[in-house]
């Protein structure tokens, strides 16, 4: 069995480890059709046995052609480590500088079985979100406090001289030339080795299992429930979404812990089992007359509850529509959606018309006909959800590309007078989750190297303690915001949100991430935590991503379509502190749609640490509600504004709005 030692110190080379194949005890990603040409596969091998020097060639190259014809990819499984792939502790790691050892920390969780969607093709969550493209390329060298590891796509560059100060790896990943960013160049271009859909905390090493959605979800589901019922008490309430894989999974725990009864449809069993195993998901059936059969009963005893439904959400959808045309009785608040439409056409969505098992197979054998079926689906899904819309549920999309693809599908979306970025539903960024990103809170995150659930727990209490005390000083909308995450940060630990590493999540605005980053890294200093903290959090939020279907689809200013902003937020971020910078193409609502950009920042209770925890987070979070605010929102304005009151080296360049309209007018007439 390998060792840490060994997966730490390069390639296994001298013997070759044996090739064992695909675990048939995990599950696996579908298989990829690139199509590529007896050139490109070529091509695509060549790339492949780079890795390796021409004394093994021989023996590896039929095996990767193998791979490349079966699964649509060289992941090269030979080289999976036997030893289990998890968050060890920090000190277990043989490094010779802390922060790499974090970030090997850091890579390893993403790539636990416990947390890992399709951990044998490295892929993390979202059915298709890399860590890396394959596995000669988890082989990080010993770097030093001098050195920064480049990381192209998956690929390591090399590690070059660079200052103490400077991060210990910078990564790119699918940084492709706008034109040629096509999903379908995409299919070749990661087949050949050459990019790479990092999603978003896949490839920037920084997931911490569904936990990381768990709590925005529930934050949606509250706000929804307020914005849309009139009240912050779900009791009774019935939310049906679909989807229970890596992103998706958290919404049965989620609408629980919100007080809400869940139906979510799930038509691959794997993922549902795992869930219901976990605890995160209370009940399981493959009835739909169960379902509203269960829905009736909890929702007259108002009490919470997460049943998954084993099966498409297309036939859920239209079964409740029924049981409203039959009784007239609307069983459904509150609706939403979570399958991987980012990815529609390779496991992302499966057509009503096929079992899962058939899906497949067609998606492989037929990928054109698979389409078809596909936006055949999104269309009776649309169908169902309109009509029980138009009886009173309230649904929005997700930011998972819902929408999007049943507009291109052909599908009944479109709002009458809507903008670029406007669909006949709001995404929940639109009518949910704006107002909290022009405020300035988003999902900050913390994980203990030690591997220690007390460690954790002591990080728990200072970040509640840290938001109590500060929500004496704020506005009540900041403050309702600061209650809401004091709630969870408090019931966090009995709800037993860890898978992986010991990690939190909440949302804060800028003053609180920059108070609790440094009340734990004084914490580590004294000694009350053992290990240094990693500090980190999802691309989604503030300043991370411009995506104008989901985080920047409540711009206006005709900007929604610009990535100025993440790109700025990734270079800001490597020389403020950052410990390691991802910028990405892709991620939430797909390749192409989208550009993102993450961090990771090692605490170790140093004044070095905290002095840049306090720069880089400033920046962090800044940089996107000064974006907003140009665009013209309001509350942007405000926060920025009491932002420069705070801090005098900040000067942001403040919009005025055009007052009366009739300029315009006239100025366009003349």
């Amino acid at each position: 069995m390998s060792s840490l030692k060994e997966i730490c110190s390069g390639l296994p080379l001298d013997p070759l480890p044996s090739n064992q194949g695909r675990d048939p005890n995990v599950p696996h990603a579908p298989i990829r059709t690139p199509n590529l040409t007896a050139e490109e596969e070529r091509l695509a091998l060549r790339n492949a046995l780079r890795y390796f020097t021409p004394s093994h060639h021989s023996t590896l190259a039929p095996e990767f052609a193998q791979e490349l014809r079966q699964y649509g990819h060289i992941y090269m499984y030979r080289f999976c480590p036997t030893m289990r792939m998890r968050a060890y502790p920090i000190d277990q790691y043989p490094c010779r500088s802390r922060q790499a050892a974090s970030i090997m920390l850091m890579i390893m969780n993403n790539l636990d079985p416990a947390v890992a969607q399709f951990p044998q093709e490295l892929v993390t969550y979202g059915g298709n979100g890399q860590v890396f493209s394959n596995w000669a390329q988890v082989s990080p060298e010993l770097m030093t406090d001098e050195q920064t590891l480049v990381m192209y796509s998956g690929h390591p560059m090399g590690l070059f001289p660079s200052l103490p100060s400077s991060p210990r790896a910078i990564i790119t990943n699918g940084m492709v030339i706008p034109n040629y960013s096509s999903k379908e160049q995409y299919e070749k271009m990661f087949a050949l080795g050459v990019s790479m859909y990092g999603q978003m905390t896949a490839g920037s090493y920084c997931y911490i299992g569904p936990q990381g959605i768990v709590h925005g979800t529930m934050l949606t589901v509250l706000n929804a429930g307020r914005r849309y019922l009139g009240s912050g008490d779900l009791s009774g309430c019935v939310f049906v979404t679909s989807g229970l894989g890596g992103m998706s999974g958290a919404q049965a725990k989620a609408a629980v812990i919100a007080g809400c009864v869940a139906v979510v449809a799930e038509v691959d069993e794997a993922p549902l089992r795992k869930r219901h195993e976990q605890g995160w998901l209370m009940e399981v059936t493959s009835n739909t007359e169960h379902c509203i059969k269960r829905i009736r009963e909890a929702k007259s005893s108002e009490t919470a509850l997460s049943l998954g439904y084993h099966g498409n959400i297309v036939d859920l959808w239209e079964r409740l529509l029924l049981e409203h045309e039959r009784t007239g009785e609307l069983l459904v608040d509150l609706g939403s959606d979570q399958t991987s439409l980012h990815n529609p056409f390779n496991g992302g969505y499966y057509p009503v018309q096929l079992s899962f098992r058939q899906a497949n197979q067609l998606m492989a054998t037929d990928p054109n006909r698979f389409r078809t079926m596909v936006q055949e689906s999104l269309c009776r899904h649309i169908r169902a959800v309109n009509k029980l819309s138009d009886a009173g549920m309230f649904f929005w999309d997700y930011g998972n590309a819902f929408l999007l693809e049943a507009q291109r599908a052909g599908a009944d979306v479109g709002k009458v007078g809507g903008g670029a970025t406007e669909f006949r539903y709001p995404s929940y960024v639109q009518d949910i989750m704006g107002d909290i990103f022009s405020l300035g809170f988003g999902p900050f995150r913390w994980v203990c190297t030690s591997g220690d659930p007390q460690d954790l727990a002591v990080t728990d209490n200072i970040a509640a303690t840290v938001l109590e005390e500060m929500s004496a000083n704020v506005t009540d909308r900041v403050r309702q915001q600061y209650d809401d995450n004091i709630h969870w940060i408090r019931e966090a630990g009995k709800h037993k949100m860890v898978v992986g590493s010991q990690a939190r999540i909440l949302y804060s605005d800028q003053k609180g991430r920059v108070s609790i980053a440094l009340a734990i890294n004084q914490a580590i200093a004294d000694g009350r935590v053992s290990a240094p903290v990693v500090i980190s959090r999802d691309h989604h939020d503030v300043s991370g991503t411009d995506s104008p279907f989901r985080e920047t689809s409540n711009v206006y200013d005709g900007s929604a379509f610009c990535a100025d902003m993440a790109v700025q937020n990734f270079v800001g971020d490597a020389f403020r502190g950052a410990t390691w910078v991802a910028l990405h193409n892709g991620g939430g609502v797909g390749w192409g749609e989208v550009m993102n950009g993450g961090f990771g920042l090692l605490l170790d209770g140093s004044d070095e640490a905290g002095k840049r925890a306090r720069l880089m987070l400033n920046w962090d979070v800044s940089n996107g509600v000064a974006r907003r605010c140009w665009s013209g929102n309001s509350n942007a304005y405000e926060t920025i504004q009491r932002t420069m009151e705070d801090n005098s080296q900040l000067r942001v360049t403040m919009p005025f709005p055009v007052q009366d309209e009739h300029i315009l007018d006239r100025a366009l007439q003349g």
